[in-house]
């Protein structure tokens, strides 16, 4: 069966917020500084309800499968564009992956921030996370810049 895509409403929040920490679970091996415990990234209600986002989920059968957002952002001053569409939550549940929801999420955000006069778009995606790396080139993403850390609480200084 073909999923439907739709905006999110705030009858689905118990389904994101379990879809939340399934981000949460697959992001914390690449990032040693997320803390230990239940944690939140996002607020959900407000991403629902905010003018400047909108949360989009595809669903079979009534079942959410897939979400993502688009969130309305003032960019840096010195940039061509005022505003960026940022895109995160980019969730698909396990027995669905690797049926192209994640690309079907993604055009829907596209359509949503190209309707509001944005079109400069952005995301976050860590450099060790392969397959979301290429789940994003393939819906026409590019590598931009690289952000770096480091821990100095072991070195000698």
């Amino acid at each position: 069966m073909k999923p439907s895509i739709r905006k999110a409403t705030l009858k689905d929040s118990p389904i994101l917020l379990a879809f939340e920490q399934g981000v949460i679970e697959a992001e914390r091996p690449f990032d040693p500084t997320i803390k230990n415990g239940e944690i939140n990234y996002y607020n959900i209600p407000e991403l629902i309800t905010s003018n400047d986002s909108e949360v989009f989920v595809a669903e079979i059968n009534n079942e959410i499968i897939a979400s993502g957002y688009a969130k309305i952002k003032t960019d840096r001053h010195y940039l061509k564009h005022e505003y960026q569409g940022y895109l995160g939550f980019m969730f698909v549940s396990k027995h669905h992956r690797g049926k192209q929801l994640n690309k079907l999420i993604i055009d829907a955000l596209l359509k949503w921030c190209k309707d509001k006069n944005i079109n400069e778009i952005r995301l976050d995606v860590y450099n060790d996370n392969i397959p979301a790396i290429k789940a994003y080139e393939k819906a026409g993403f590019k590598k931009h810049m690289i952000n770096m850390r480091l821990d100095i609480t072991k070195l000698d200084l």
